[in-house]
């Protein structure tokens, strides 16, 4: 079993001077520990909902380039990017810059975006729920064709783009992680189009994880592709004075309910080093016990199909 990070606040006691130093410490704690990937929000607004939506949020990809420079071996990526807050281009060319400038560490992490009040907030395009599924999909339809080398006209019925030139191309081929858990729209283009899902750690919550991964298991099956490819995530909250014991055995219940890789946020606060010790030890403990633990659901992503 995996475990990552996802940094979701910045609120440090010392301030927005403080940021750039706190950053760095988190990443440096993490970089060559069993966690495999750190992660950011993307948001303009603090969108968590024990903190307040004026509380500093730093914009993603940028975040991610000075994150990249602080380390070399974790992961990165955002936990998830909303479809429509960059053209599809830009997006494809920010996470290929990143994985180039890492050494081939990027992920793309996407969901069809839900915020309304950051959208009024601050005039963000946020059409309707419809429409934004629609989007995605043309969205990671362009980003393989770019991944892929083609450089045919793309037209959608949102996007086209005459001469798709995405070059450079990657080092590797950043896996697709969709965020969310609607089983009629979100779980059918993981299917289609994604290396991992992201789901939600809730109270009780075992008899939904099941049916989601359900649901992902029917869409697969009906386009005909191995539910294995698809690596099974989910984001769940350290408690404030979670021990490494309680951590490690809430991960081996989600392990048995066919989790694959737990990412761990500090809700309503910004991550401190003696929390970010708690998961660092529980990934390594997973780790060493990783086949007993996740038994059928043998994670795959590491292949980096991009797709399916």
């Amino acid at each position: 079993m995996r475990l990552s990070v996802s940094i979701t606040n910045f609120s440090w006691p010392e301030g927005p001077a403080a940021i750039r130093a706190n950053l760095a410490s988190v990443a440096e704690f993490l970089d060559g520990t069993d966690v495999d990937t750190l992660w950011v929000a993307d948001h303009l607004l603090q969108a968590d909902p024990a903190s307040r939506p004026d509380e500093p949020m730093l914009e993603a990809y940028t975040t991610l380039g000075f994150l990249a420079a602080k380390t070399t071996e974790l992961r990165l990526g955002t936990l998830v990017t909303a479809t429509t807050f960059r053209d599809p281009a830009l997006l494809v060319k920010a996470v290929t810059t990143l994985d180039v400038l890492s050494g081939g560490r990027a992920w793309l992490g996407l969901g069809a975006g839900y915020n309304a009040d950051e959208a009024r907030s601050l005039g963000l395009f946020l059409p309707p729920t419809g429409e934004r599924f629609d989007r995605m999909g043309e969205l990671l339809q362009l980003t393989r064709r770019m991944w892929d080398g083609d450089e045919s006209p793309y037209e959608g019925s949102y996007y086209r783009a005459e001469h798709p030139i995405g070059r450079p191309r990657p080092i590797g081929r950043p896996p697709v992680l969709i965020g969310g858990t609607g089983e009629r729209r979100t779980l059918r283009m993981v299917a289609e189009y994604a290396d991992a899902c992201n789901l939600f750690d809730i109270p009780n919550g075992e008899s939904v994880i099941r049916r989601q991964l359900d649901a992902l298991g029917r869409h697969c099956a009906e386009i005909g592709r191995p539910r294995r490819q698809i690596e099974h995530t989910i984001t769940t909250a350290l408690t404030p004075g979670e021990s490494v014991d309680q951590l490690v055995e809430r991960c081996r219940k989600l392990a048995g309910q066919g989790i694959q890789h737990v990412v761990v946020i500090a809700r309503g606060r910004p991550w401190a080093i003696t929390e970010l010790g708690v998961v660092v030890e529980a990934a390594t403990r997973l780790a060493k016990v990783a086949p007993a633990v996740v038994g059928d659901a043998t994670a795959t992503t590491q292949s980096r199909c991009g797709g399916g």
